[in-house]
């Protein structure tokens, strides 16, 4: 199907194309939900080309930390692979080494962990808490970038939440955007908020 759309065939290529756009070598970027790595992996490709750049990823399911380390002891160098941290805990609490306005991208893959159990997703309590911290932690000219998925309740009730909360920003010092795709039932959606370079 994917030949049949070559712009973009699902949320997730939609996502790493706004990465591609902001995220230079160097820069320190934070995936908040690791999940299997495949987004973690997609940012150090992008963050660490240089010899430069510091990725954090973080998820509360030890097994999903386990997972992102084997795919990223596979496929980054081992200079690379030093500028990586994985931390098993909650989103709702980063590490504090990462300063205010110092990130350039904090990630968000809500939900469930893939081939997991279903039953373990992330709250609308926590993505909230945390959705408010990253803000402090974003750069100018930085960005949130939130992946919900509204076909399970609670993912429903973050999504909800989370627009809510979006419509909530300054527009002076926040850009926010949100995509769905109109014609697949209960698909995933993309929620961007950018912070402005400099606020009037």
């Amino acid at each position: 199907m994917r030949s049949q759309f070559p712009l973009f065939q699902s949320h997730l290529d939609l996502a790493h194309s706004y990465w591609e756009k902001l995220i230079e070598p160097g820069d320190w970027v934070i995936d908040a939900t690791c999940g299997n790595g495949a987004d973690t992996l997609k940012i150090c490709q992008l963050a660490l080309r240089r010899g430069e750049g510091k990725v954090v990823g973080m998820d509360i399911q030890l097994a999903a930390v386990e997972s992102t380390s084997r795919l990223l002891d596979l496929k980054l160098s081992e200079e690379q692979r030093t500028r990586v941290e994985l931390i098993c805990r909650c989103h709702s609490s980063f590490p504090s080494h990462c300063k205010q306005d110092t990130i350039k991208l904090i990630v968000y893959n809500l939900g469930y962990l893939p081939k997991g159990n279903k039953g373990l997703t992330t709250h609308l309590a926590t993505t909230l808490e945390s959705v408010g911290k990253a803000l402090e932690l974003i750069q100018p000219g930085g960005a949130v970038s939130i992946t919900c998925y509204p076909g399970h309740d609670e993912g429903k009730k973050e999504e909800d939440a989370l627009l809510a909360f979006a419509r909530t920003l300054l527009p002076t010092e926040w850009s926010v955007c949100f995509h769905r795709w109109m014609n697949r039932n209960d698909s995933p959606s993309l929620i961007l908020i950018q912070k402005a370079i400099q606020t009037r």
